[in-house]
């Protein structure tokens, strides 16, 4: 089977070149030979590579960038999704995509499931969610997966960030009134090989939308204090943490208050368990970089 792969360097990405070996011939392409900004360079390379699957593992995701820069923002997430969707549809290739948390509000007392109606607060949310649309009114054999709150060992992410403020400074101020569930970049990428494999043994689910995130719930401070947690087992002095309302920090993008994504369809239909957030905290922590 031939992979195209889309994103390179990207958290999702990365964790996928490694849980995808095996399953066929990975064919990866970054922002230098693939640039979702021109549309004609997707049809051109998708009609020259011929896959048999793809999956879109890259986008706009500079949340707070996208506020000043709507238009590639949706050049990304929005028109990008629907070309990959065509041209795939057209070689008989399912499309697998992530989407975000940030299509939501945040209003909902409980976890969002795939029937709750998006309204995003921001660029990068209404961007994503126009995605999502353009996929699904192509019509083809796809995925699309929505995650929240993603973090690895590499590139820009709220792990990494806290690592290093924990050990630069004495006191810290962290967000404590959005929750959600962290979910690691690892885990996305094992469920999304374990989606393929079920699907080429012709044990996959319906195709469409789904929530896939780490299961579980925490605010930020929540997940902050348990990454101070891991940094004293190893011996090192923390910053001292204090809890504050998104009010206290902000940002050129309204944040979801609720960010909780109900996992309950993906795994009943597609067979598949996901990981609690803490735990896949350490099984990442223990990771080597």
């Amino acid at each position: 089977m031939k992979i195209l792969l889309l994103g390179e360097h990207g958290q999702v990405s990365r964790e996928l070149q490694l849980s995808l070996r095996g399953l066929g011939e990975l064919i990866v392409r970054g922002r230098d030979r693939l640039d979702l900004g021109q549309p004609q360079q997707i049809r051109q390379q998708l009609r020259e590579l011929q896959p048999e699957l793809v999956i879109n593992a890259a986008a706009h995701t500079a949340v707070d960038l996208a506020e000043s820069e709507p238009e590639r923002a949706f050049a990304i997430n929005a028109t990008a999704p629907g070309i990959l969707a065509e041209e795939a549809a057209a070689l008989g290739a399912p499309l697998i995509h992530y989407s975000t948390d940030y299509v939501f509000d945040g209003t909902k007392t409980a976890p969002y499931t795939e029937e709750d109606a998006p309204n995003p607060l921001s660029v990068y949310g209404r961007s994503k969610l126009a995605g999502e649309q353009a996929i699904q009114a192509v019509g083809g054999a796809h995925l699309i997966l929505r995650t929240s709150w993603v973090y690895s060992l590499h590139g820009k992410n709220f792990l990494l960030t806290m690592q290093r403020l924990l050990q630069e400074r004495a006191s810290l101020n962290v967000v404590d009134d959005q929750i959600g569930a962290p979910t690691w970049a690892g885990s996305i990428a094992r469920t999304t090989s374990q989606l393929v494999e079920h699907w080429r043994a012709g044990q996959g689910g319906p195709w469409g939308l789904y929530h896939l995130s780490a299961q579980g719930e925490t605010s930020w401070f929540g997940f902050a204090s348990a990454i101070a947690e891991q940094l004293r087992a190893q011996g090192k002095a923390t910053a001292t943490l204090q809890p504050i309302p998104s009010s206290a920090y902000p940002t050129p993008t309204r944040r979801p208050l609720n960010s909780r994504l109900d996992c309950t369809r993906l795994q009943r239909d597609w067979h598949v368990q996901l990981s609690d957030w803490h735990s896949a905290l350490l099984e990442c922590l223990q990771r080597p970089r």
